[in-house]
């Protein structure tokens, strides 16, 4: 008996060493952890359940017989964060590259079965040099049946990716079918193509950082979500992100413990709204000053900064915050935004997120390159998901709401709850100066005129009252008291229930 013990400790020992320490020490010289380094991180300390330890590959070309490392380079199993479920895999660098055969496909779908079946979280840690070549189909054959299982878990169970090495060709395409993708800085990169076909093809010479680094991911692409300085930090992150979320789409979010008061004064916000209409102001404030704790975890920081997108809570629950950002583009919406927005409003949605849209909107961004670019289609992205989300939805204008944009930020008439507004909102079809112009084109050549007719316009729309009046305001509130009434809001809508029309699924404006 202790013969066999003491032979599956070394086998343990064997498959715990990956690539050998050699290719170790080679990661660590590169700035990364190992895959299992990694997952240690990511769980609880000791809640670790690995399977398929000794599972080898099959391939019998090329020599490749001659090598059969235990795990065929990537670890699964499952654990916990913070004492909740979740189900991982890590691709392991130094075991073949991470390269992707039918095996190593095999275990990664086993766990995502197993996390649809049990109802938890799965997350995902991507270093790998691709599919393996050695395989041919069969490693594409295991990618494809990773991708069907992407989309099966999708608005079920959530999925993190973490990027934490090289990620090309076909293997982007998992991460991106994922709710929520981070990367590291100037370790990672995702691409379709690397920069030595780019160069063949097109003759652009671009480094694999230019071409798929996490700051252009974060920046320009909008494929990633965030992006840290080191592993380490990106796991924090994510344990911090998987503390706000459901483990699937038929239970709550968690409720966290909070020593905030509901009904906090922030006196500071009545003068938040600067007295000139044009001079802008940031709108994460009034976010730090709304939520429990002023703790806020913000998702694609660095795209589309013309509106903000994050997790806060209010008495302990996870609410997702939508808001305009007038230091941006005076909070315009526009391409970018609306896309951005729209993601995270339906994956709120999914998961039974309330959401809170705070409004500061005077309009869609003009211009040829908007229209080109097709901003109808894609601001109807935004459009589509707050009229089709279910879930409690509160909005607070604070000051600008023009035009279409004033529909599209989760008004009324696409079945907001809740619909407040400061006294210093103006709820309009355009800017005085603007609307004046049109109604008012015969006095065109009388300055003096266009001046009293943009004081009466101001005076009778630039305010939140007509709205008011017509209901679609429910209620003008003290800025200083809106944390107290947002909380109110939504602890009155936690038990509502909407009944849609049975469809087979939606057809979203792609």
């Amino acid at each position: 008996m202790k013969d066999i013990l003491s032979e599956l400790e070394d086998r343990r020992e064997a498959a715990r060493l990956g690539g050998g320490q050699r290719r170790v020490d080679s990661q660590h010289a590169k700035g990364k952890l190992t895959a299992r380094e990694r997952i240690m991180l990511l769980v609880d300390e000791g809640s670790f359940e690995e399977f398929d330890m000794f599972v080898t590959h099959r391939c019998t070309d090329f020599g490749m017989e001659a090598s059969k490392p235990a795990g065929d380079g990537v670890i699964t199993g499952w654990g916990t964060i913070n004492g909740r479920q979740v189900y991982v895999y890590a691709q392991d660098f130094t075991v073949l590259g991470g390269s992707v055969s039918a095996t190593h496909a095999q275990k990664i779908c086993k766990i995502m079965d197993m996390a649809m079946q049990n109802g938890a979280p799965v997350i995902g840690i991507n270093d790998s040099g691709g599919a393996r070549i050695q395989e041919g189909v069969d490693s594409l054959a295991g990618y494809g049946e990773i991708f069907e299982r992407n989309v099966r878990a999708s608005g079920v169970v959530p999925q993190i990716s973490l990027i934490m090495g090289p990620c090309a060709g076909g293997a982007v395409y998992s991460p991106a079918m994922t709710d929520f993708i981070f990367m590291v800085k100037d370790s990672s990169y995702m691409f379709v193509t690397g920069p030595d076909v780019v160069k063949t093809v097109t003759n652009e010479v671009v480094s694999a950082e230019e071409l798929g680094g996490a700051t252009t991911h974060t920046r320009k692409s909008s494929v990633a979500d965030g992006a840290f300085e080191n592993d380490v930090e990106a796991i924090a992150e994510v344990r911090r992100l998987f503390d706000f979320l459901p483990l699937n789409n038929m239970q709550k979010p968690p409720m966290r413990p909070f020593f905030d008061d509901p009904s906090r004064v922030e006196e500071s916000l009545d003068t938040l709204v600067p007295v000139n209409p044009n001079t802008p102001y940031d709108m994460k404030e009034l976010i730090l000053k709304i939520a429990d704790e002023g703790d806020f975890f913000e998702i694609q920081e660095d795209y589309a900064k013309n509106i903000i997108t994050g997790y806060i809570r209010l008495e302990g629950q996870t609410v997702g915050v939508v808001a305009n950002q007038p230091m941006v583009l005076a909070g315009c919406l526009d391409i970018d935004s609306s896309r951005k927005a729209a993601r995270f409003v339906r994956f709120c949605d999914c998961f039974d997120i309330p959401i809170l849209s705070l409004v500061d909107v005077p309009g869609f961004l003009p211009g040829t390159s908007q229209e080109y670019a097709g901003v109808i289609k894609h601001g109807a992205k935004l459009l589509y998901a707050y009229g089709e989300a279910t879930v409690p939805k509160v909005t607070v204008i604070t000051r600008k709401a023009y035009g279409g944009a004033y529909v599209v930020m989760s008004s009324k008439h696409l079945r907001g709850d809740f619909n407040y507004a400061w006294p210093t909102s103006e709820i309009a079809v355009m800017g005085a100066k603007g609307a004046t112009e049109i109604i008012h084109r015969a006095d065109a050549g009388n300055p003096e005129k266009i001046a009293q007719h943009t004081a009466d316009y101001e005076e009778r729309f630039a305010n939140p009252f007509v709205a008011a009046e017509r209901g679609f305001i429910d209620e003008v509130i003290m800025p200083q008291s809106t944390r107290r009434r947002v909380s109110r809001a939504f602890a009155s809508l936690r038990t509502k229930k909407t009944h849609v029309p049975w469809k087979k699924h939606d057809n979203i404006p792609l």
